[in-house]
């Protein structure tokens, strides 16, 4: 059941090249990595159906995993409509959490309320090393919120964000991730079944892999 949903949620995001794939002419990331596949998952919220596919997937894991959580916060800015649909559905309360502190104003780093004695889940869109999702529990620690673990759209299944998440003691759940989305991409066409060893070489290595093609 899990893995139906992991590759229904795939086929979505490839249906809209959400995520694109490229073996012969790969992406260039703003980390400077070379990489065979592009993740834009906000261009979701343009889809209704999909983005509704989307929420409803979360809600359903959130009642699955957390179901005593209290608070959602959405990670800004690609998770903050997310965290806001599933709030809604939910009737909870929601929060985001920036990257870093507004440099004006009140300078909130945490936009809503004070998470402080709260059970919280939070909702992401895209978890590659892990880094930028984790600054956010620690943001909600921080705040002396219980960050009952994080939700995301996709993952490429880093071993550096498994070893991440699991140092900083937080458990998460995505609703696709990079094997099931490569298995439906061959399956539908969007790669051919012979790139699949160099796909498979990119995750295991992305900072270092290079086109052998």
């Amino acid at each position: 059941m899990e893995q139906n949903l992991s590759k229904e949620i795939a086929q979505l995001l490839l249906s809209i090249n959400a995520i694109k794939l490229n073996v012969s002419n790969p992406f260039t990331w703003a980390s400077g990595w070379k990489s065979p596949i592009y993740c834009d998952n906000r261009k979701t919220y343009f889809y209704p159906q999909i983005r509704q596919s989307i929420t409803t997937a979360f809600v359903k894991k959130v009642k699955q995993f957390y179901p005593d959580v209290e608070v959602i916060a959405g990670v800004a800015t690609g998770a903050i409509g997310y965290g806001a649909l599933v709030a809604e559905q939910l009737g909870l309360p929601f929060i985001y959490v920036r990257s870093e502190p507004k440099k004006h104003g009140l300078e909130n780093l945490i936009e809503g309320e004070n998470p402080s004695g709260k059970k919280v889940v939070v909702i992401e869109d895209l978890i590659s090393t892990g880094g930028s999702s984790l600054k956010v529990i620690d943001a909600l620690r921080n705040n002396n919120a219980t960050v009952l673990g994080l939700l995301a759209i996709f993952t490429y299944q880093f071993d550096v964000a498994n070893q991440a998440f699991s140092d900083k003691n937080c458990q998460f759940y995505t609703l696709s991730n990079y094997n099931d989305l490569i298995e439906k991409a061959i399956e539908l066409n969007y790669v051919e079944k012979h790139h699949l060893e160099t796909l498979s070489e990119w995750r295991i290595s992305p900072s270092t892999w290079k086109q052998n093609a």
